[in-house]
């Protein structure tokens, strides 16, 4: 049976809020190194909404909407699950060894107030006293987004979706290709060998023991590439690249410039230029493709980088639509416009393979290009610099194959809240895993889209080919999201939850899949019945079926629920 606990943990009065949830982030990160495999399945946590800039009083007062603020003088809150109490003890018998202790209490020196830190137990899980935001972006969304996505492809939903979208045109079955990997298991998620790391993790930036041969290309701010890009600040990161926001001295503006990893095949240029010049510039979704403007390569210290630029975008949605929802009619806009975009890429033959909300961008409203550095600095802010050191506290002198100083991703977006119509034009982004069903089948142990958002032939059908049907289930996923803020399936449990959430949100699957799944035992019975004691076989505390019965006739009155299922897409600014 799982085992819960909720850690309350507390800044020290100098510390500011942000800094401290930057230190507590990389803490924990140390925390997973040094304990492996004994490390809780799960950790969720949340920090106390505080102001970026402190009072006249030096404090940074939060919002307290019934008690006092004394109440409320932690800074933030996690909850832990271990598998069992068994496992929890392994865990704090590790966290006690004396090397990993020392190691944990010198980290959490200068920010974090120990004294202050409280543990407690947590009971079992009641669901009847959903809160708003849950029961909206849950129950209701259960039944809507159904509706809504079945509009969309003019199909009923079913299980499983079908292997080709009616969205596109048919291709040839593909090729099989011959099995380069072994069979995938389906038991829990596989317990990696954890190392301690070389430099000391840093919140919000690349993972700087990727700096090395094979990995990024060390880039500073001022930087200069190809004799003409100068680096201004960072738009992202990625497992296989960096985005940075340049100014082209040759063409006076700005670009996306995104560097691969050394030594990298760029699909992602060749799928692009393919989808830029093809001869369907009627077709609505096709505004939503970047267009790549140059692309040439690096050579420094870990090899050579294929580089290319784009024009710049806003932040992704997930990021502006943290702990938010959108407007109604923008919710809409942006699901329609999402749908034409993956509609154009499937009608050129193409399934993105990775569709998440991390991977759709919002345009910029305005054009960057008539402010200088200096100006956009004044106008954005500096970028906002972190030096690197060891993670074993020595002062030994940095490897060139790392950068001197970490650059934290610049934020050029507004929140959910605040989009209008006008903000909701949207590009996809990272194509790397892209890929057309006709010419170079993939298989569905190559697929590498977070399990969240993963298809599940990918993982009941490794030895069998992905086809636009992997999209669809990604699309559906994403606009869940769009639409109520939460995702459907958890994005940080063990693969086997997340498959028993499948079952929790659209009820049982195929026997032939439910039949691979090694650990089906611990979630449902043969007959694909929930096991007894384990909630009551609803993700959400609601079986699935049972959501369509509380919600139906009362969504609309949802107090402002970001959805519309009249089918359309005409009236929403498209």
């Amino acid at each position: 049976m799982p085992f819960k606990i909720l850690l309350k943990a507390t800044r020290l009065p100098e510390t500011s809020p942000s800094t401290f949830k930057s230190r507590l982030e990389a803490h924990i990160a140390l925390v997973k190194h040094l304990t492996g495999p004994d490390f809780p399945l799960s950790h969720r946590r949340s920090y106390i909404d505080r102001p970026t800039t402190p009072s006249s009083e030096g404090t940074y007062p939060t919002t307290v909407l019934l008690g006092q603020q004394s109440d409320f003088s932690f800074d933030s809150i996690a909850e832990l699950t271990f598998e069992d109490e068994a496992a929890f003890e392994r865990f704090q018998a590790k966290v006690r060894e004396p090397e990993i202790a020392k190691l944990i209490q010198e980290d959490e020196k200068g920010w974090s107030d120990r004294g202050k830190l409280g543990i407690v137990v947590l009971g079992e899980t009641g669901h009847n006293n959903l809160s708003y935001q849950h029961y909206y972006s849950s129950i209701i969304m259960t039944r809507y987004s159904a509706l809504i996505i079945s509009r969309i492809i003019r199909k009923p939903p079913q299980w499983p979706l079908p292997r080709h979208s009616p969205l596109v045109h048919r291709v040839k079955p593909p090729i099989h290709s011959p099995a380069t990997r072994h069979t995938v298991s389906y038991s829990t998620t596989p317990h990696p060998q954890y190392q301690l790391p070389k430099y000391t993790p840093i919140d919000d930036t690349e993972y700087l023991d990727r700096y090395e041969p094979g990995g990024y290309h060390p880039i500073m701010i001022g930087d200069v590439l190809h004799s003409r890009y100068t680096i201004v600040d960072k738009l992202g990161y990625g497992g296989y690249s960096t985005v940075w926001l340049a100014r082209d001295t040759k063409l006076d503006r700005y670009v996306a410039l995104k560097v691969l990893i050394s030594d990298t095949t760029c699909n992602e240029v060749r799928v692009l230029r393919a989808l830029s010049t093809a001869n369907t510039s009627a077709h609505p979704g096709r505004d939503s493709i970047p267009v790549p403007l140059d692309e040439f390569t690096v050579t420094g210290p870990n090899g050579t980088h294929t580089c290319y630029t784009m024009l710049p975008a806003r932040s992704n949605l997930r990021e502006v639509s943290y702990s938010r929802l959108f407007p109604v009619d923008v919710a809409r806009a942006l699901c329609g416009r999402l749908v034409s975009g993956v509609a154009y890429l499937h009608s050129q033959g193409y399934v993105h393979g990775d569709i998440h909300l991390r991977n759709i961008l919002s345009t910029l409203p305005t054009n960057l290009d008539n402010l200088s550095i200096e100006e956009f600095y004044t106008e954005y802010g500096n970028p906002e610099i972190y030096p690197i050191t060891l993670f074993d506290g020595s002062t030994s002198a940095l490897s060139p194959n790392v950068p001197p100083k970490a650059v934290s991703t610049l934020f050029l977006g507004i929140h959910a809240g605040e989009f209008t119509l006008q903000d909701t034009r949207i590009l996809l982004c990272d194509f790397g895993e892209t890929f057309s069903p006709s010419v170079n089948p993939r298989l569905g142990e190559d697929c590498h889209t977070p399990m969240a958002f993963c298809p599940p032939e990918a993982i009941f059908e490794p030895k069998a080919p992905l086809s636009y049907s992997a999209d669809m289930w990604s699309l559906a996923t994403a606009i869940w999201e769009i639409l109520g803020m939460k995702v459907v399936f958890s994005t940080d449990v063990p693969y086997d939850e997340v498959i028993a959430h499948w079952m929790d949100v659209l009820g049982p699957m195929p026997w032939e899949w439910f039949e691979k799944w090694d650990e089906r035992g611990r979630f449902f019975d043969e007959n694909r019945r929930a096991v007894e004691g384990r909630r009551d076989g609803g993700y959400f505390g609601v079986d699935a079926g049972d959501a369509e019965v509380q919600a139906g006739g009362e969504a609309d009155g949802g107090g402002g629920a970001a959805v519309g299922v009249d089918g359309k897409v005409g009236d929403t600014g498209l």
